[in-house]
């Protein structure tokens, strides 16, 4: 129960971190939760039924080739898992009246990202342990978060905007490459040092994802006027 607690807990501190960003108009509740539960069931199965086809037809042959570890990074685990994260935010949670303004991008693609997370982390930490639920609570949770904040952030401007497609494929594009890059640094392990690069890629992105949630906050289109603010 003890590991249990400790898979969930990074998963949940990130969520209510990010829901109290969104602040000037909550999504309903059944939504957020909707999407979190999508992203840990349908997305988890989506991600499952790639893996078989990517596996069988992208398999690694020698795994001290650095090519094939960066098609495996980039191809084989970030694009299928965040295609399937893409999915359901495309599909599910971009079409709501609820998702009424950019913000609105970030909140649906990060419970998404967050339900896959917290999937994955319980399969993970039940296996390994305390010392890997401490250590993914600080990588593998937050990387997640900021591919979704990162590709949320494209959504939630596609949403009210004439290029739609352009922007929902750059934030699954951008995704993917933070995820790839994640991935890769430490698939390459057996480079001495060379796992450092995932630390770095993972510093970058959650520095993009704080402008990111920054930018929604500040063109949302439910901000009270700053003349109205400063009125006394």
């Amino acid at each position: 129960m003890n590991l249990l607690l400790m898979a969930v807990a990074p998963v949940m501190v990130i969520i209510i971190y990010i829901y109290f960003q969104d602040k000037y108009e909550k999504e309903p509740i059944g939504l957020l939760l909707s999407s979190f539960l999508f992203g840990g069931i349908v997305s988890i199965i989506i991600v499952t039924l790639l893996y078989l086809f990517t596996g069988r037809f992208i398999p690694i042959t020698d795994e001290y080739s650095v090519w094939q570890q960066f098609i495996q990074a980039f191809i084989v685990v970030a694009l299928s898992e965040e295609f399937s994260k893409y999915v359901i935010v495309k599909y599910f949670a971009q079409p709501r009246k609820a998702f009424n303004e950019p913000f609105d991008g970030i909140m649906y693609a990060v419970m998404v990202s967050m339900g896959f997370a917290c999937t994955e982390n319980i399969m993970y930490v039940l296996q390994g342990g305390f010392e890997t639920a401490v250590l993914r609570a600080f990588t593998a949770v937050p990387a997640h978060a900021t591919f979704g904040i990162l590709m949320g952030y494209y959504m939630g401007k596609a949403k009210f905007s004439g290029n739609r497609f352009l922007l929902n494929m750059t934030g699954l594009l951008l995704a993917v490459i933070f995820h790839g890059a994640y991935d890769f640094f430490l698939f390459i392990g057996f480079i001495p040092g060379i796992s450092i690069g995932a630390f770095i890629s993972l510093i970058v992105a959650i520095i993009l994802s704080r402008k990111a949630i920054k930018r929604h906050q500040e063109a949302s289109n439910f901000k009270p006027p700053q003349d109205f603010l400063n009125h006394d």
